[in-house]
Order: structure tokens, then C-alpha cells, then sequence
């Protein structure tokens, strides 16, 4: 069709993004460099100025400054303008807050928690002067607003680097930043030192700016030398941490990091005594109020409890030391984004800053020149008034007739003609040279500042000792070095009692006290039964083995009481697909093992090589097509010991146990041969196994039959790992059970 532009889609749509992308960067979610703030803030702050709303005017409506944001500025929706209102106004979330709030503004606790706008009211604080005090001085350039009827600046003349001073967090496309705000003494020091000399490097910056400022006294623990790195990459990560103090045996924290909630840091602390991984803890209140902002006392269970040792726990298993991101993501002058460390960004800053004082200097000569240039024709007028006022008089047009006779510009006749007969008096020419004086020294001055880069920033650097002298405070958030956190291990948290741990043959675990537990006589749901128990400590893990051969870890103070029927370990833990627990073992870390499929496989392993950490476990024992898991066999290592084998055809083998290699995981090495066909058709497979002592017997049992095989018989059986076997004698065909007997 005629009129219808035709565009590859590709092209289309990655123009589409390409300009929905940088709109987001550049337009909503990146803070400039020049003033640091994003054009939501920008246009609040300037709105508000426009409003009248100063630190000395009477409150207004929050809902009146909105209205005007959205109204003439920014057409976005209300409550997004509102909450970038509100995180200006609070005082626990910026470090040098642009707006007074009146009502409820929101809570350290819940800082989403402020009231509507028609009921909250503000105007801005006296430290928003410093992006203010200089708009209506030519110092930044003009735009239009979205429809094009009203002007809005582009940027804010900021007299100190807010972009630092309070910093700010933001996602756009592909990027984020999260710059920290600081201590305005400190970066206004540092901003002198780097304009006093450009070369100064960042360690020079850094004896000036010691790290972040928040607005909590929380503690900055992260070491000097990253934070030094930080400040060189312009990335990193600051660590904070919660203040206490012992008083009469308990501990009180009295500060939190930044944005940490203090009913947050009571829940995780209550879920963790829930969950008996703080018996040291006897009971938590929450104590702040008016005049103790954060009063949180944790009481511990007697005075033999090392209140270090707890916080340090603490520290690393709650809110109470929390890690924040670094990312100096920023617009630079240059209109780009990107990241900068802190020399770049200064030095940025303050090339914004000398541009923004010239432009204000040139506009003030400008002003300055215009008005001599006025007061030269009126003074011109003074000295031949009566010849003046006869122009006047008689001629249809005077203002040609004055610029002719006496040489005047049109502005200055414009000037002449403007004056009112009061001022015609002796006492306005004597006023006239006087204004003129003060006027050209003040043109003299401007003009030396502007002709030399030193007086400028001679200039510059008194302005900003001043506002620092003026708006500056002492640091709120001291950096200390301290020890790094360490959770206490939860096992040392559980007392040590005997355990019997129970495993079901539909996979449901559970732990009795003691170990003189009738596993067997427990009660079980229908259609279940006792399958496998292990004795081991209420501290200690205990492993599970699936018919698959993997092995998993769960603690045993974790599992649910013998009185009820259990819990199903498919709960917490994720075994493949079809495969059934068939085994659990407990016990010391360094207790001997013996592993063994019923294909005839074995080897020897130790308790913690069953050890994983994840739900889906550990590949422990490779099992050959058909097999089996045989149950797991405990043993005490000694000199001369013997492994017998047999199998359901009845063929027992004794070899040395040393012949067995010691793994951590596989296969193993052939124990007893038997023909793989046969076991994948499970015609013959390994039935029983038993490690023996040099001087013990064996027990064979076959149904009600039971043949007991003297130490000095064995010998019929000894043979190399690995062979078929010697034949049981006749009626023990079909072996059920083989055990050592002294």
C-alpha cells in the first residue's frame, strides 16, 4: 500500500528494544552523575520549589505534589511517583533526606507502611538548597515537559556530589547500580583534594573518604583493603553488622544494618529456637520504643553461656550482618552510562561542578554588564535632564530623538523613557554612581574569576567548605574490623543420647531413645514393616542406602519421635525414580564397613564415605544388572581376618579380608563367582555375608536347621577370592542366614 513503511521484523523489533532499552536506562532507572538523582526525583524536587515548598513554607499535601509531578512532568502512574516521594523523606533510607514529611512516612520496620498521600503532607528540607540555590542562574539547560507547554531543567545545579552523598539503587535493561551513600564531610574533603590536584590517585581520595556512610550506627566490618578495591573497580560488597552490648547478662542490640527489620531479625531468631538449634536462648523481647529506636534483648539461658560465641552465631545465620552490593552504575557527563570508581566519578563531578559555576558567573557578568550599560544612559540623562524632558515634551517620538542627540542604545532610551518623575531628584544621581562603583567592581572581579582557572577554583573550593561546614555532620556508621561470623555447628547444639533409628519397608524413618529399642514390635502403618535399625547418638547423622546403590546423610535429632509411625524420607530426600531405602547405618565416622551387592561384589569403605549434603545423595555402590543391595556390615579391624561368602546355592568361600580393596565408592572386586546370567535371572546370587576373627566359627542357618562349623573346619572352605566356593554339606541347600560364632 502507498504511505506504508515496509521493515524487516528482525529490524523492527530490535530497534523496538534498543530504544525501550536505553528510555529505561537513561530515563527512569539510572541516577546522573551531575546531581545524582533519577528524573522521577528531579522533577519531584523541582516540582516542589515550583509549589513554594521550601524548608521555612507551611506544609502541604502530599497528594498537591504529586498532582503537579504528574500533571506537568512526569505522566506516570501516581503511586510510583508517591513511593519515590516517600524513600526521599526517609530518614532511615536516605542519608540526607530532600523531603519533610508530616504524618506517617513509614517505619524502619515497615518502610512500606507510609499512609496515602492525601493524608501525608510535606515540603522540602533545608539540605535540598543544595541542588536548588542556583536553578534561576543560567547554571543548567532547559527542556520541554511532555506536551511541550512548560520547561523543566534537564538537571539540577547541585553544589555537592549527591550522587554520592546519598546514593541509590536501580534496574533498568542489562544493568543495575547500587551506589551507597557516604558521609558528606568526607566526600566534600575528598572532592577539594582532587580539585586541588587532578592527579591524585584513589588511596589519596581514600584518606578522605573512609568507606559507605548509612544511616544506621550499625558497624561497617569489611576490611580496608576491599573497600579500597571497591572504590578502584567501582564494584564490591560492604558488609554491615548489628551493634550489642552485655547488660545485666543479657544481650541488647541497640542498632541494625541498613533497611533490616527488627521484627525480621525476632522471627529468624524465634524459628530458630522453634526449630531447638538455640537451646542457649531462653526468651527474646523486643523492647524499642520513642526513645530507643532499636532495643532488641535476647536473654540467654544461664551465665555460663558465652555471649560471643551466641552473637557470633547470630551474625551468621540472621539478619542481624548483612552483605550489601556495590555497583557505581551512573549516567556520566558525557550522556553514557557506566561504571566508575570513585577517582572518575569525583573527578566527573567536579568537572560538572566548574561548568555549572561558570555558566552562573557568565550569567551574572551578563547581568551585570546589562544593567552598567543602563545606568551609563541614565546617568547620560541625569546630567542633561532639562534637555531630556524637553524631547519628551515636544517630539512626537522621543525615543529615535534621544538615541541620535545623545548617542544612547535602544535599551538604554527604553530605560530613560521608563523613568518615573520621582526619580528625576538630585539624590537618584548620587545613587546612580554609587550602584555604578559596586556594580564595576563586582564586573572586574567576575572577569578575573572567569580568566583564571585558579580563582575559580579557588572559588569552588570555598563554596563547597562551606556547604560542608553547613550541611555536614558527624559519621553514623563506624567501620571497625572484626572476626568473621561462625554459625555454631548444630550438632554441638543437640545433646548426645543414644538413638535408635528405625527404617520401614515403605521407606518411613523415625528415632527412639536409646539403643534397648524392639524395633520389630513398633507399630506400623497397614501394609508395612519393620525392614533395618542402626544404633547410633542423637548427635550424630545416620545414612540411608537405596535399592539403586546411593547413599544419603540425615541427622538423627531431626527425625521424628518412635512414638508416632514416622516420617516418609522421600520428604526430604529425592531418590531416582522406582528405587526403595533398603538399609541405615550409624555410628562413628571412622567405623569399618563392609560393602556388598549379592552379584558377589564387595569392598571395604568407612561410615563417613556414605556422607552427602544433597537431597538426591551419593552414588556409593555400583551395582551389575540384576543385583542387589545386601545390608551393610560393621566390622572391627584386627590382624588375620577372614570374609566368608555364600551363596543361595549353598557354595561357601572364606578368603582374607585384606584382599579387599578399601574405596569410597564403586564397584568393588569380585568376592564369590557367580555367573552374571545367573544373577540377572536371580537363579543365584550372593546371600550371605560374614567377617570373622581367626579364632571364631560360623553359623550357617537353613529354615529350622543350623550347622555350626568349628574354627579348625573352616579350613575346608578357605580358598582365593574370587572362586566358586566348597558345597555345604547335604540339607543346607538353601542358606538363610550366615553369622561368626566364638
Amino acid at each position: 500500500m502507498e504511505g506504508v513503511e515496509h521493515l524487516p521484523l528482525s529490524e523492527f523489533t530490535e530497534k523496538a528494544y534498543l530504544d525501550y532499552s536505553m528510555y529505561v536506562i537513561l530515563d527512569r532507572a539510572l541516577p546522573h552523575v551531575g546531581d545524582g538523582l533519577k528524573p522521577v526525583q528531579r522533577r519531584i524536587v523541582y516540582a516542589m520549589s515550583e509549589l513554594g515548598l521550601s524548608a521555612t513554607a507551611k506544609y502541604k499535601k502530599s497528594a498537591r505534589t504529586v498532582g503537579d509531578v504528574l500533571g506537568k512532568f512526569h505522566p506516570h502512574g501516581d503511586s510510583a511517583a508517591y513511593e519515590a516521594m516517600v524513600l526521599m523523606a526517609q530518614n532511615f533510607s536516605y542519608r540526607y533526606p530532600l523531603i519533610d514529611g508530616q504524618g506517617n512516612w513509614g517505619s524502619p520496620d515497615d518502610p512500606k507502611s507510609f499512609a496515602a498521600m492525601r493524608y501525608t503532607e510535606s515540603r522540602l528540607t533545608r539540605y535540598s538548597e543544595l541542588l536548588l540555590s542556583e536553578l534561576g542562574m543560567g547554571t543548567v539547560e532547559w527542556q520541554p515537559n511532555f506536551d511541550g507547554t512548560l520547561n523543566e531543567p534537564q538537571l539540577l545545579p547541585a553544589r555537592l556530589p549527591n550522587i554520592l552523598l546519598n546514593g541509590g539503587s536501580g534496574i533498568a535493561v542489562g544493568m543495575a547500580t547500587d551506589i551507597p551513600p557516604h558521609n558528606l564531610r568526607e566526600v566534600a574533603a575528598a572532592a577539594i583534594r582532587l580539585l586541588e590536584d587532578r592527579k591524585s590517585t584513589t588511596e589519596a581520595l581514600l584518606e578522605h573518604v573512609q568507606g559507605p556512610d548509612y544511616p544506621t550506627d550499625a558497624e561497617i566490618i569489611t576490611p580496608r583493603e576491599e573497600i579500597q578495591e571497591i572504590y578502584s573497580r567501582g564494584t564490591g560488597s560492604i558488609r554491615m553488622r548489628a551493634l550489642w552490648e552485655r547488660e545485666g547478662g543479657d544481650v541488647v542490640v541497640t542498632a541494625l544494618p541498613h533497611q533490616v527489620s527488627g521484627n525480621k531479625i525476632l522471627e529468624q531468631v524465634a524459628n530458630q529456637m522453634r526449630a531447638k538449634k538455640l537451646p542457649m536462648v531462653d526468651d527474646l523481647r523486643d523492647e524499642s520504643d520513642h526513645e530507643n529506636p532499636t532495643r532488641l534483648v535476647i536473654v540467654p539461658r544461664s551465665n555460663r553461656v558465652d555471649l560471643g560465641q551466641l552473637m557470633s552465631h547470630l551474625f551468621a545465620t540472621t539478619d542481624l550482618e548483612r552483605t550489601y552490593r556495590v555497583n557505581l552504575n551512573m549516567i556520566g557527563i558525557d550522556g553514557r552510562p557506566g561504571v566508575k570508581g570513585l577517582r572518575q566519578l569525583l573527578g566527573e563531578w567536579l568537572t560538572y561542578r566548574e561548568r555549572t559555576v561558570r555558566r552562573r558567573l557568565e550569567h551574572r557578568l551578563d547581568k551585570v554588564l546589562q544593567r552598567l550599560h543602563i545606568l551609563e544612559g541614565l546617568l547620560v540623562a541625569y546630567l542633561n535632564i532639562d534637555e531630556v524632558i524637553a524631547i519628551i515634551r515636544n517630539e512626537e517620538k522621543p525615543k529615535p530623538v534621544l538615541m541620535a542627540r545623545f548617542n544612547l542604545s535602544d535599551t538604554q532610551a527604553e530605560a530613560i523613557l521608563d523613568l518615573k518623575l520621582r526619580h528625576l531628584a538630585r539624590l537618584e544621581e548620587m545613587k546612580i554612581r554609587g550602584e555604578q562603583e559596586a556594580l564595576d567592581a563586582e564586573r572586574q572581579k567576575l572577569e578575573q574569576i572567569l580568566g583564571s582557572t585558579r580563582r575559580l577554583h579557588t572559588l569552588i573550593r570555598k563554596e563547597i567548605t562551606a556547604d560542608a561546614e553547613k550541611y555536614g555532620d558527624e559519621r553514623r556508621s563506624p567501620i571497625v574490623l572484626r572476626q568473621p561470623a561462625q554459625a555454631i555447628d548444630p550438632t554441638s547444639l543437640v545433646p548426645s543420647e543414644p538413638v535408635t533409628v528405625v527404617l520401614s519397608q515403605k521407606g518411613w524413618a523415625r528415632a527412639a531413645k536409646g539403643h534397648d529399642v524392639d524395633a520389630e514390635g513398633l507399630s506400623y502403618k497397614s501394609g508395612d514393616g519393620y525392614l533395618a535399625a542402626a544404633l547410633g547418638r542423637s548427635n550424630q547423622p545416620v545414612y540411608f542406602l537405596d535399592s539403586s546403590g546411593r547413599s544419603y546423610t540425615v541427622q538423627a535429632s531431626t527425625l521424628p519421635s518412635a512414638r508416632g509411625q514416622g516420617e516418609p524420607l522421600t520428604g526430604r530426600l529425592s531418590p531416582p525414580a522406582g528405587a526403595r531405602f533398603v538399609e541405615v547405618v550409624g555410628g562413628e565416622l571412622k567405623q569399618k564397613l563392609l560393602i556388598t551387592s549379592d552379584a558377589g561384589y564387595g569392598f571395604v569403605a568407612t561410615m563417613a564415605d556414605l556422607a552427602s549434603n544433597k537431597k538426591a545423595g551419593k552414588a556409593f555402590l555400583r551395582l551389575p544388572k540384576g543385583a542387589e543391595v545386601m545390608p551393610l556390615l560393621p566390622f572391627t579391624e584386627g590382624a588375620g581376618q577372614w570374609v566368608a561368602v555364600v551363596s543361595n546355592e549353598g557354595r561357601l568361600l572364606l578368603f582374607p579380608l585384606a584382599d579387599l580393596p578399601e574405596l569410597v565408592k564403586g564397584k568393588g572386586n569380585k568376592m564369590i563367582s557367580i555367573p552374571a546370567r545367573r544373577v540377572e535371572l536371580r537363579e543365584e546370587f550372593m546371600i550371605g555375608v560374614a567377617v570373622l576373627q581367626s579364632d571364631q566359627g560360623l553359623t550357617v542357618t537353613s529354615g529350622k536347621r543350623t550347622l555350626k562349623i568349628k574354627p579348625a573346619d573352616l579350613i575346608n572352605y578357605q580358598g582365593e577370592r574370587g572362586r566358586r566356593g566348597q558345597k555345604l554339606p547335604r540339607g543346607f541347600q538353601r542358606v538363610d542366614q550366615l553369622c561368626a560364632k566364638t
